[in-house]
């Protein structure tokens, strides 16, 4: 093998160690240690330790307050404790666990040389990878990262004119060799490794432009070797020992790891007992409470598996007769979007997803279109005049002596009387008719290609996508209503607003997908082919689309293309959503701890006021994924923390929907439930920190003060609820299901990646069989399940599928 190959394979496999991480405007929650999921939890998080730095386990604070509010069961907790071999008293060892993490306090400042080296390339990545937030751009970028440094590295009086860095080669591969040349092959991997560690936010981001293939990437490219050749010759010019300090071996776990890997599994259990408990039981109701009349709902209300989706479905149904459901907030239709008012495109998909149609929003209403554009106009005008204004240095000074009364005067309105100020941008955009008004996404398939996407969809294409939302739901019956409610949330001053839109749509607002599902829904021809296809939708259905607004609970639907005849059917459902959104708000604030007579101001006051950290929590407390018929769930307050899916296993005899969803929601919720946890865990290496000293840069991120490496997680604010009072309680994903053990059994088998990340401990999963006299089957690793004795012939039947490492995000 070449040398060229030999150190492309090893940064290859070096990257596997450092997440993706997405641009902050369009915010993608995954796992920050999914490069390390093939191996047991509790060695991927002690070797993440050694590399990053980072806490892989809650400390010893945060178990003693669990165990005090009765979050952990004392049987549970002796029994895991004993499993390890250990038989003291859990405060006693939680006194041990806090005096080895004091103990392991490290105050050494670093390598000075190596710190030097990174506070170059914090000044230099930004400028370089910025998405147009600079008026006066970085030169040279079209020719990519390595050749702009190397034409430009000269006029950086910080950057010693020595070593390989005074006349770096032509290509990155070159310089790299040059650099490592005196060490042995055998550690090149490991010398990769932690060079790519070494500022994993900037290093993460450039592992998903690459992937991406964007526009920006096109545009200004920039590799993994070109990055490492830039850094490695720093290094050089420094004259830092490269020698790697970890072999990249698995490494022991400590006891205070082992402990507390045993405290997080009894609290772990002592929820999902809860949960499973309650599934159970309701699965029994169920059986009981089958052959009963049933009317036909009033309308029927499809919601994205979000949790906080969960908690306005119950107060929907608790206002009339309501049926409500849970699928993934794409609506299945994996797209590439572009707004009627978008300079660009996005991917309305999850991450794991390749999008595979282009939409676009094309205008229909001339009127209204016009009233839009002439508001619009004077809006994007005065904002551009502002922009120059500040931007420019001959004007900026004059522009704040002349303009800054009244920005004191707005500042002061924002601070005081946020709800005003909600009310009165309420009003100014009520006036400014939204695109949804006069436009349509254009569904049909055009016979043409935007890149490599197809615009438009198929018939045969439509009627896919909405078949297995039925199937994967399990509708058999329809109301007069069907509505798919995609969801965005509302914030001021909040580089992170997009963490708080739809997971699902890739940190985008999930109305589109709505709009484009409830089109294909209405298409005749649509119709009369899921109708051949057992679908029986009745001639008076009509499916509309709406956004759910998570700040504030209010639900705005899309209705301009509703027929006269269920004009009706639509004010009783703005009614009723109305007063499921006082109910909704109501005990959202209660848990917010806001002291506010009124639910619904009180959301709108967070949503307006540019100095609010905590707007609303987000998927803060997340921590089980419940599979299987809503009444399941319907009857029981689940405390927003339970992502909830529709399924049937009835209608699902071959498996294939619930493969889907455990293949598709449940992995992508497992993401999330990971980056919850590892930004609470540990808030400044998985985390972001504070959001009070963030610095937005480059519209990517946000960096602390003034510099530094591009935060990867979650704001301390959007976990915590005080420096030392973890909101979100950081606890692996429980999943239930409610299904044949034996599907499920099969399923795991057909997909290695299912089964590492089960076995390894990333999640749990419980099965409550209705088949088996609904009995309970906890997955113990191996295809094996606990209190299944009987499973051990359709065990023997599953082909397991060949290991595979799992992808990198």
């Amino acid at each position: 093998m070449s040398t060229e190959s030999t150190i492309d394979d090893s940064i290859d496999s070096a990257a596997t160690t450092v997440g993706s991480v997405w641009p902050i405007h369009s915010f993608v929650t995954a796992n920050p240690l999914s490069g390390f999921e093939d191996q047991p939890f509790e060695h991927a998080v002690s070797q993440a330790t050694d590399l990053l730095g980072g806490r892989g386990y809650p400390s010893a604070d945060t178990f003693k307050q669990a165990l005090t509010r009765g979050q952990i069961d004392p049987e549970l907790l002796e029994s895991e404790l004993a499993d390890r071999g250990y038989d003291a008293a859990p405060e006693t060892l939680l006194d041990r666990m806090a005096d080895a993490d004091d103990s392991g306090i490290d105050d050494d400042a670093g390598d000075s040389d190596s710190e030097r080296v990174d506070a170059i390339l914090t000044k230099w990545l930004p400028v370089f990878l910025d998405e147009g937030r600079a008026h006066w751009s970085m030169p040279n970028r079209e020719d990519g990262f390595y050749s702009a440094f190397r034409a430009l590295a000269a006029h950086d009086g910080e950057i010693p004119n020595s070593g390989i860095v005074a006349d770096l080669p032509d290509s990155p591969t070159a310089a790299i060799d040059a650099v490592i040349q005196s060490y042995p092959e055998h550690q090149w991997e490991a010398i990769f490794e932690e060079q790519l560690a070494a500022l994993p936010g900037w290093t993460g981001f450039i592992k998903q432009r690459v992937d991406d293939g964007g526009e920006w990437h096109s545009a200004y490219p920039i590799t993994l070797d070109g990055y490492l050749a830039v850094r490695l010759s720093l290094l050089d010019a420094f004259g830092v020992d490269l020698s790697p300090e970890t072999d990249g071996e698995a490494t022991e776990v400590d006891t205070v790891d082992e402990l507390s890997e045993a405290f997080l599994s009894a609290w772990e259990a002592t929820y999902r007992e809860e949960v499973v408990d309650t599934v159970a039981a309701e699965s029994e109701a169920i059986v009981d409470t089958e052959g009963g009349a049933s009317s036909r709902p009033d309308a029927q209300l499809t919601f994205c598996i979000d949790t906080r989706s969960a908690v306005i479905r119950r107060h929907i149904e608790a206002t009339g007769a309501y049926e409500t459901f849970g699928y993934a907030g794409f609506f299945g239709v994996p797209i590439e979007y572009n707004g009627y008012e978008s300079d660009v495109s996005v991917e309305a998909c999850p991450p794991i997803l390749d999008p595979q149609h282009r939409i676009t929003e094309l205008p229909t209403d001339d009127e209204t279109q016009a009233s839009h554009d002439r508001l619009a106009g004077v809006r994007d005008a005065t904002r551009e005049v502002i922009d120059t204004l500040q931007a420019n240095a001959a004007s900026a000074y004059g522009f704040v002596e002349s303009a800054g009364s009244g920005y004191g005067l707005a500042l002061a309105a924002r601070t005081l009387v946020p709800g005003r100020v909600h009310d009165l941008f309420d009003a100014v955009a009520g006036a400014e008719p939204d695109s949804h008004e006069f436009c349509e996404p254009m569904v049909h398939h055009q016979h043409t290609y935007a890149g490599d996407l197809p615009v438009g969809l198929t018939t045969d294409e439509k009627v896919e996508y909405a078949a297995t939302a039925f199937e994967l739901m399990g509708i058999e019956t329809f109301s007069r209503v069907v509505a798919f409610v995609g969801h965005a949330s509302e914030t001021e001053n909040n580089p992170y607003d997009s963490s708080l839109d739809c997971g699902a749509c890739a940190g985008n607002p999930g109305g589109p997908n709505a709009r484009v599902l409830a089109a294909i829904c209405n298409d005749e021809a649509v119709h009369d082919e899921l109708r051949d296809q057992g679908h029986a939708i009745p001639e008076d259905t009509v499916f509309v689309a709406g956004e759910h607004n998570t700040t504030t609970d209010e639900i705005d639907l899309f209705d301009s293309d509703v027929p006269a005849t269920h004009a009706d059917d639509i004010e009783h459902l703005r009614a009723d959503l109305a007063t499921a959104r006082e109910t909704a708000t109501a005990e959202r604030t209660d848990a917010m701890g806001a002291a506010a007579t009124n639910g619904i101001d009180e959301t709108e006051r967070r949503a307006a006021d540019w100095a609010e950290t905590r707007p609303e929590w987000g998927l803060a407390g997340n921590a089980a994924f419940v599979i299987g018929p809503r009444e399941l769930t319907e009857d029981v307050d689940l405390d927003g923390r339970a992502f909830l899916h529709s399924y049937d296993h009835t209608t699902d005899p071959d498996g294939d929907a619930l493969e889907a969803i455990l293949t598709g929601p449940m992995v992508v919720t497992q993401w999330i439930n990971n980056q919850y946890y590892f930004s609470t865990v540990d808030s400044g290496v998985y985390g972001s920190g504070s959001k009070i000293t963030h610095n937005p840069v480059g519209n990517v991120g946000v960096y602390q003060g003034n510099g530094g490496d591009l935060l990867t997680g979650l704001p301390l604010q959007s976990v915590a609820a005080g420096p030392d009072d973890p909101y979100h309680q950081p606890l692996r994903l429980s999943t239930v299901v409610h299904a044949p053990v034996d599907s499920v059994t099969e399923i795991l088998a057909d997909h290695a990646e299912l089964t590492t990340l089960l076995d390894n401990g990333w999640l749990s999963l419980t099965v409550v069989d209705p088949t088996r006299d609904h009995d309970v089957f906890h997955y113990e690793g191996g295809l094996s399940w606990t209190g299944s004795p009987d499973l051990e012939a359709a065990i023997d039947d599953a082909e397991p599928a060949a290991p595979t490492v799992p992808a990198d995000d």
